[in-house]
């Protein structure tokens, strides 16, 4: 059975900031407890935030969310959340502050640890509606967390897990890429690159979801066309609204499920926080391009050769390259080794993909041999 559900009300273009007052009303948020990071908060687009929600609104602030949010911030958070008697959050920044808003969205308002929601804790079902409403305003194009259905956060054993539910997807998506004009070169490279990954992970899935599909590919498109202006020419308003545009494609067709990049990043991931998701992806995805296509629903559907009409290579046999090059023309590390990586850690990093929600959405189940050489292959 295939479940083709989008839900997330989007106000999408330049300057959309200025809706955020109307939003909250819309939704019922008149206490908003705002999630972000001290990077946003240095940037001034907390001021800018602030300025939109007008005078005569309640707001409390917490700007500590970390790279890659874990439960002691989410259980941060939510005190803040009840010191200041909020009915809602905003998230103000990239996919961390996003997610984390959606995991204090989930334990503001039910008992529990934030690895009783997790699920591969079986977690899902005990999130109900009683889930605070998430506003979603993103300053980077890379996660679309802003239509997302899960958030990814670190437990306190340091796993890496996905808290998905449909009640935690924001009431409203706040797309202003004028936010993103400010990101520098480098992240908007590392998060571009995970916003193609999304894109083709989820093109790559078996699952059937035509709506999705197409989705995926012309975000593929958006994204692969305009990521290196976005990169070398940061003022360029039309890559930075294509960019934001494919990241939210991105994550709208990932209710697909992803695979083995991800199932490997966010295991890495867990065991280094310091690594940057996007960058890890990127890394990994010419090796399971390579060990994907392999699979029945890759070779049934053409699938590579639709890619490389996205990406405007000559076959599917040239797409894992071309990723690769891709990277190394951002200016990204292409290799595992140069993040300090070692292949001591390999058989952790395994085991934990092995256990990720995303490695049984991959169109080949990987075994721990077919893992080993993945990582072998992007070291």
């Amino acid at each position: 059975m295939s479940l083709i559900t989008y839900i997330t009300h989007i106000q999408f273009e330049p300057g959309a900031v200025r809706l955020l007052k109307q939003e909250c009303e819309r939704v019922g948020i008149r206490r908003p407890l705002i999630v972000t990071d001290k990077g946003i908060m240095a940037a001034g687009i907390v001021d800018t935030v602030l300025n939109a929600l007008g005078e005569g609104v309640s707001v409390a602030l917490y700007d500590g969310t970390p790279p890659n949010p874990n439960e002691g911030a989410v259980r941060e958070a939510v005190a803040a959340y009840h010191k200041g008697d909020c009915d809602g959050i905003i998230a103000v920044g990239g996919g961390s502050s996003i997610d984390l808003a959606k995991g204090v969205a989930v334990c503001a308002t039910h008992d529990g640890p934030l690895k009783s929601f997790a699920v591969i804790e079986g977690g899902a079902a005990r999130i109900t509606a009683k889930t605070a409403p998430v506003i979603a305003v993103p300053t980077t194009a890379g996660t679309g967390s802003e239509v997302g259905r899960g958030a990814i956060l670190i437990l306190d054993d340091g796993r890496k897990v996905g808290v998905i539910s449909p009640f935690v997807v924001p009431k409203a998506a706040i797309c202003d890429p004028d936010l993103t004009l400010g990101l520098p070169p480098v992240l908007t490279a590392a998060t571009g690159m995970d916003a193609i990954a999304h894109c083709l992970e989820t093109f790559m899935s078996p699952a059937f979801n035509p709506p999705a599909d197409g989705i995926a590919l012309d975000g593929l498109w958006r994204a692969w066309t305009h990521i290196e202006r976005a990169t070398r020419e940061p003022g360029d308003r039309v890559a930075r609204m294509n960019m934001m545009s494919a990241s939210m494609q991105g994550a709208l067709a990932f209710q697909k499920g992803l695979g083995c990049v991800h199932s490997l990043s966010h295991s890495l991931g867990g065991i280094n926080p310091r690594l940057h998701h996007g960058t890890l992806n990127a890394i990994f995805l010419p090796a399971v391009i390579e060990f994907n296509k392999e699979s029945a629903s890759m070779r049934d559907e053409n699938k590579l050769d639709r890619i490389a009409q996205a990406i405007r290579v000559g076959s599917g046999a040239e797409v894992a390259a071309s990723l690769k090059t891709l990277t190394k023309r951002l200016g990204l590390p292409t290799r595992l080794e140069e993040l300090g990586v070692t292949r001591e850690m390999f058989p952790a990093i395994i085991q934990g993909a092995l256990k990720d929600h995303s490695h049984k959405t991959n169109p080949r189940i990987a075994s721990e041999d077919d893992y080993r050489a993945m990582l072998e292959a992007s070291f």
